[in-house]
Order: C-alpha cells, then structure tokens, then sequence
C-alpha cells in the first residue's frame, strides 16, 4: 500500500513531466522514427531516436495525450538517452512487467528509478495503455519497421 504522502509526491511528478515535458522535440538527426496512438484515450506520438552504435545517442518527442501518456514518454526518454539498445529493452520489459500487475509486488522496483511512479497505473488497466504507449513506440522505434503503433492491437 502507498502512502497517501507518497501517492501526492507521485501525482505531482507525473504532473510536472505532464505540463513540461522533458526531450519535447523534433530531432533533425534522427536515425530512427516510430509513431504511436491509443484510440481509446486520443493518445498520439512520434518519437525520434538518433542510434549510433548500440547507444542512444539522443531522443525526443512530439505528439499529445492524457497528462499519464505525456509523462510517461518524458520520463521514458530521460530513462534511455544515453544508454544502450539492451537496456532500453530490459527497461521496457521491467515497466511492462510492472503495470501488467503479474507478482508486482515481488519486483525489484529499483531497476526503474523514478520510472516506479507508474506504479499505481496498474490498478486501472484503460490506463495502462496510456503509460506503455511510448515504450511500445520505443521498441517499435529501436526494431526501425516503420508501422504506426496502436494500443488496440
């Protein structure tokens, strides 16, 4: 159980990533692009990604949605940028494994830093696909197949 302290402390970072989000940009230099959308909630994204290498070099998004789905993409590319296709995956993996609520309780949260504010996310599955758009636009992104991803496939 979260702490109501906490749960505020939560609500004002997602807030605040919200209302000014970080890496909101177009990059003239990107290598990689992917888009995603969440019919459900309006959520709509494009995420531009410069790769060299293995590594993230830099990020950026442009798009709008709900305050989770904004946050969650700010917070999602301040998490990568700088590191490497591998643990932008395993990053992935550990945010989804957290919000689909499978033995949540037994994970070890400090992998995902502030990433953990999403925790709460998973008691509301309709928002679920809100917080896991950018990551599925992420990967979309990193495997470059060019399609448009939704939440409603």
């Amino acid at each position: 159980m979260v702490s109501s302290e906490l749960r505020e402390l939560y609500q004002e970072l997602i807030l605040d990533h919200s209302k000014k989000p970080r890496n909101f940009r177009a990059l003239a230099d990107a290598n990689h692009t992917a888009e995603g959308f969440n019919p459900l909630c309006g959520d709509k994204l494009k995420l531009y990604l410069k790769v060299e290498g293995d590594v993230i070099q830099d990020i950026g998004f442009e798009g709008s949605g709900c305050a989770i789905s904004k946050a969650s993409t700010s917070m999602m590319t301040a998490s990568v940028k700088g590191k490497s296709v591998s643990e932008a995956e395993r990053l992935f993996h550990e945010f989804h494994h957290m919000l689909s609520g499978n033995d949540a309780a037994k994970m070890d949260l400090s992998k995902l830093g502030k990433l953990t504010v999403f925790a709460g996310v998973s008691e509301f599955p309709v928002r679920v696909k809100c917080a896991t758009l950018a990551w599925h636009t992420l990967k979309a992104g990193l495997e470059s197949d060019g399609k448009v991803v939704s939440t409603e496939e």
